[in-house]
């Protein structure tokens, strides 16, 4: 298999853990642990296992000049990145928070065509509008709506989320580079866990352990260590050789990821709506995915 290959199915396994995930940590917050909480816990336990692992990996040592490039990432890729999603939705529906995540392939396409001069393709374009319609669709009329308490703050938090992603999407490609994964992603975490701490350590300091079931803690170490410490480590790996537009796209499968999770559990079912939502999303993520020969 090519490099190209591994790099997409690492891309399709991020999709896959990431709508697991929806399900699994709905059930730990807020009921035992409160947002900025768990977020401590996700961050804190995933620098452990990036500098346990740094170890066994290549030694590599970080020119001073690419330490502020490894804090930007840290800031919008982990706290910025995190904080908002987690506080936003809190504050509006889950449905909307999706639609208004999977425009980050939209901002990643943007930003590089300013940024890294990446010329938008009409066939990038077309690939990325159908599988933004596909999980609108999806999203929309695929579950049903959901109140919530502020959704103007919530929707903006969870915008500023989808922008602070494709940032860091396009920060990280510069460090991969240069750099082993290994090397740089220990301080990125590093430098997330110090910018998250203020936030999240009362909610932290809250956490009762005594009430918590052993099920729960194993859901906590699958957020911790799949979720955070796994995917991030994938999407670096499918960096290595793709685009940050092409990577930006694999978002769109995880609401469909989801909601095949949730069919397997018996808690959603089938309809035309999601299978022809699947048959666009699929569509899209193969137009972007698709390399000119």
């Amino acid at each position: 298999m090519s490099k190209r290959t591994w790099a997409l199915i690492a891309a399709t396994l991020v999709s896959i853990i990431y709508g697991v995930t929806f399900t699994i940590a709905k059930d730990v917050m807020p009921k035992y642990v409160q947002p900025f909480g768990f977020i401590t816990m996700r961050v804190g336990g995933s620098v452990l296992l990036f500098w346990l692992i740094s170890f066994f990996g290549p030694k590599e040592k970080i020119a001073k000049e690419d330490f502020p490039r490894i804090l930007a990432a840290a800031f919008f890729g982990v706290a910025l990145n995190m904080l908002t999603f987690f506080k936003g939705l809190s504050y509006t529906s889950p449905i909307m928070s999706a639609v208004l995540m999977v425009t980050t392939p939209m901002i990643v396409l943007v930003l590089s065509a300013f940024i890294m001069k990446e010329r938008m393709k009409k066939r990038k374009v077309l690939g990325l509008l159908l599988g933004l319609g596909g999980t609108i669709t999806l999203i929309l009329y695929g579950k049903s709506m959901v109140n919530a308490p502020n959704a103007t703050l919530g929707n903006l938090l969870v915008f500023i989320n989808a922008v602070s992603y494709g940032f860091y999407l396009i920060l990280v490609k510069k460090l991969m580079d240069k750099y082993n994964a290994f090397t740089f992603v220990k301080w990125i975490y590093t430098f997330g866990f110090i910018l998250v701490l203020p936030f999240g350590w009362n909610e932290f300091h809250a956490i009762n352990l005594a009430i918590i079931p052993m099920d729960i803690f194993w859901k906590i170490g699958f957020v911790v260590v799949f979720s955070t410490f796994l995917t991030y480590l994938l999407n670096l790996i499918s960096m290595r050789e793709l685009k940050p537009t092409t990577v930006a796209v694999f978002i769109y499968l995880q609401p469909l990821f989801a909601t095949i999770f949730a069919v397997g559990l018996g808690k959603d079912e089938l309809s035309l709506v999601k299978l022809l939502s699947a048959v666009l999303i699929f569509a899209g993520v193969y137009l972007v995915t698709q390399k000119k020969k």
